[in-house]
């Protein structure tokens, strides 16, 4: 089977096919209409010159957006065994307590792309990989879109490495001073990776990479290549969002097409 109709294959999977393909002679520059604007139709580009959906880049992108979060001096200078056994031993903040194995992160470590999700769940905690059970499926086939997979050149993590849960045991988003006790690892994570485009997976994942008020919606965020310091960030709808509401997977591929374009311009 040829890329271009492995893709096809994904795509219909998320939901969001049919894959379009530029004409022969199509300029280089062209892009590919938004699904919001395509009267549900999400076209998708084959490899490597893949165009996005028409979107504005932030217009703060030349002035990067710093996190307001000071990173700890000693978790910025470990390498990879030095972080991932920090991260294993870790006691920064409560979630250690209930936790049954942190989440470090899977992915090649070289990685072009890094995505970032919100925290483990159940699932997660349970086998200590981000993204597994059905969400982690619908992330995957969102790679194989784009022509990515997991563990090869991608990489996975999370704002938080331990499973956030409320009193009745039900996962929750994780509280700013979580988010703050975690955040040196992950900021270390992208040190040592260096990825080019670093695409945000929900509402948390993209609030505490931006620095953004904790009112702003996803809603706003998507469409903008914003910059997380001087690498470029997509925001979209987190997995297990998409799983409830399955109309805005449209987007999500819209979302992705961005991040492929911003990709593209990092070449």
């Amino acid at each position: 089977m040829s890329d271009l109709a492995r893709r096809a294959v994904f795509l219909e999977e998320m939901g969001v096919g049919p894959l379009w393909v530029r004409r022969a002679g199509t300029a280089a520059g062209s892009t590919v209409a938004a699904a919001d604007e395509a009267g549900g139709q999400v076209m998708a580009e084959a490899p490597p010159g893949v165009a996005a959906p028409a979107a504005a880049v932030s217009q703060q992108a030349a002035a990067p957006v710093a996190v307001p979060l000071s990173v700890d001096a000693a978790i910025s200078e470990m390498d990879w065994d030095r972080l991932q056994q920090a991260v294993a031993e870790c006691t920064r903040c409560g979630l250690c307590e209930g936790r049954h194995r942190t989440v470090f992160g899977v992915g090649n470590r070289n990685a072009q792309w890094l995505f970032v999700g919100e925290g483990p769940g159940r699932n997660e905690d349970q086998r200590g990989e981000p993204f597994v059970g059905p969400a982690g499926k619908l992330l995957d086939n969102m790679l194989a879109a784009m022509g990515l997979k997991r563990g090869e050149n991608a990489y996975i993590a999370n704002i938080v490495k331990c499973r956030p849960t409320d009193d009745n045991g039900r996962d929750r988003p994780p509280s700013p001073e979580e988010v703050a006790a975690c955040m040196p690892y992950l900021e270390r994570q992208i040190a040592l990776i260096r990825p080019q485009v670093i695409v945000a997976l929900g509402k948390t994942a993209a609030l505490s990479l931006l620095g953004r008020d904790p009112d702003t919606p996803v809603s706003r965020l998507r469409g903008t290549v914003h910059r997380y310091r001087e690498l470029p960030l997509i925001v979209t709808y987190h997995p297990a969002y998409l799983l409830r509401n399955m109309a805005d997977k449209k987007k999500a591929w819209a979302d992705l097409c961005l991040a492929m374009n911003a990709h593209a311009d990092t070449a």
